[in-house]
């Protein structure tokens, strides 16, 4: 009898704003319920998660796919616009040095409520994986222009002398020195400093702290 009366008076509490509560609820599923089911393609995102430390990606990376939904109206409208964006995410717990293949499916992608995955396009991915290198390399000095009439380059020094850089194993064993911006001497006439950037020359490559480098020449006159 107790118990009657409990459940009794949790349905009489506040009974009005319960059946204001419903009643809104009942018009939005009439509301969403009726909206017709459209398809649509929309662009979006490939993202990935905990790709290992000591791995990298040496393959050209696909940064977005094109995705054919299915869904209410209103919500194939809201994606993108101020709402959720869709986007699918790789996860690479698992990768190892080698080729891999990563499906794209409704397991891996992001989709608002409602919205249903058709097909992706493409439908997998396949990335390459390396080890990480990293070594140092020396830095050459380049030019632009020539020393002024009757004067040479005697000396010319980056500092630092070398730079660290980092990337896929591969493509780090094929960079054996990395070149500075050309350095403009054409009105030197005793020492010049110059600030500038070395610049590595394989996009897979990049330096592991700073790429800017201090060029120090000399020019001294030509003995006649």
């Amino acid at each position: 009898m107790k118990i009657l009366q409990r459940v009794a008076r949790l349905v009489s509490h506040n009974f009005w704003w319960k059946i204001l509560a419903l009643a809104i609820a009942t018009l939005i599923w009439a509301l969403v319920a009726s909206e017709p089911e459209l398809s649509t393609f929309v662009t979006a995102r490939l993202e990935y998660k905990n790709l290992p430390e000591d791995l990298e990606l040496s393959s050209e990376a696909v940064t977005q796919i094109v995705l054919e939904l299915r869904g209410p109206a209103g919500e194939l409208r809201g994606l993108g616009d101020g709402g959720q964006h869709p986007g699918a995410i790789l996860d690479m717990s698992n990768a190892a040095p080698g080729e891999r293949t990563f499906p794209i499916g409704v397991a891996n992608v992001r989709l608002s409520r409602g919205v249903h995955l058709v097909r992706s396009i493409p439908s997998q991915v396949r990335i390459a994986f390396e080890r990480r290198l990293e070594r140092s390399v020396p830095v050459v000095v380049r030019f632009r222009g020539d020393a002024r009439g009757g004067y040479r380059v005697a000396s010319a020094a980056a500092d630092p002398a070398q730079l660290a850089i980092l990337g896929p194993q591969s493509h780090v064993a094929r960079v054996n020195s990395v070149l500075t911006d050309p350095v403009d001497i054409s009105s030197l006439t005793t020492i010049g400093s110059f600030q500038v950037n070395a610049f590595a020359g394989d996009p897979f490559v990049r330096f592991r702290s700073t790429s800017a480098v201090t060029v120090t020449v000399t020019v001294t006159k030509v003995k006649e």
